[in-house]
């Protein structure tokens, strides 16, 4: 992989993990068209998802440094019950985990990747196209809802599905408050995220998945932060505006394309 190669995928990164639009999907299809194997970029993907985890935690510093302050306070309070929360909508995506994880990452391997990815598109596009016809309330999200939430967070490994389309869509049909969905949405990742990026470094992946030059690596960091930033930043005005069917329409189209590629 070259740096011109690192920026392309590092832009794609950046800005499909915010919009719903499906990153993974996105960066099966960006390798296919550039021609990388995937079995030796491993250390890139866990790279530039570990740069869009540190622009959420930027757009979101306020929100994370209050939260942080209520749950030193040691009550039970507002801030350590939407803490309770994000951990309820974890537990799903923690037993895929644990328990699937070799099995999921079995998916990403296959010769039919593609085709996959396609048909993921088009249920992505099938979720936010049901945003677009739901009635909207102005409701908090219960734990009920997080746990929901939360499956459909584990829906989305699958690549191709939109890890932001599934958990916004499935806010906003369970009538909560678009800017509380928006901002769980991108909340609940971070866990999982910086979780799966530690578990890399203790397997070994950094030494064992093959060799990236430090120049592609740190290009593509730099990419993916700062299209992040611009693409977390410009989700939330779309989600409160109600913007999401026509995303509906690109992974329609984008997913057709993969499929007939396939």
């Amino acid at each position: 992989m070259n740096w011109i190669e690192a920026l392309l995928l590092g832009l794609l990164q950046g800005l499909t993990e915010f919009l719903p639009v499906s990153s993974s999907g996105h960066l099966e299809i960006g390798k296919a068209l550039l021609g990388i194997h995937a079995e030796n970029n491993l250390v890139f993907t866990v790279v530039v998802h570990g740069a869009t985890v540190l622009s959420t935690i930027i757009v979101f510093r306020k929100d994370i440094l209050e939260l942080l302050k209520g749950l030193f306070s040691f009550q039970w309070n507002e801030s350590t019950q939407y803490i309770a929360k994000i951990a309820v909508s974890m537990i799903p995506i923690g037993i895929v985990g644990v328990f699937f994880k070799d099995q999921v990452e079995e998916i990403f391997n296959t010769d039919k990747i593609l085709l996959i990815v396609g048909f993921m598109l088009l249920v992505t596009a099938s979720f936010l196209a049901f945003t677009y016809y739901a009635k909207q309330k102005e409701k908090d999200i219960s734990f009920k809802d997080a746990f929901i939430i939360g499956i459909a967070q584990t829906v989305a490994v699958l690549p191709g599905i939109s890890r932001s389309g599934a958990t916004i869509a499935t806010g906003l049909l369970l009538k909560n408050k678009k800017a509380e969905v928006a901002k769980f949405s991108f909340l609940m990742v971070l866990v999982p995220i910086i979780g799966e990026n530690i578990l890399s470094v203790f397997k070994g992946t950094y030494t064992s998945q093959g060799s990236v030059e430090l120049m592609p690596l740190l290009v593509g960091f730099i990419a993916a932060f700062l299209s992040g930033l611009l693409a977390c930043s410009w989700m939330i005005k779309l989600v409160k505006r109600g913007k999401l069917i026509y995303f509906a329409i690109y992974c329609l189209i984008i997913g057709l394309i993969a499929i007939f590629a396939a």
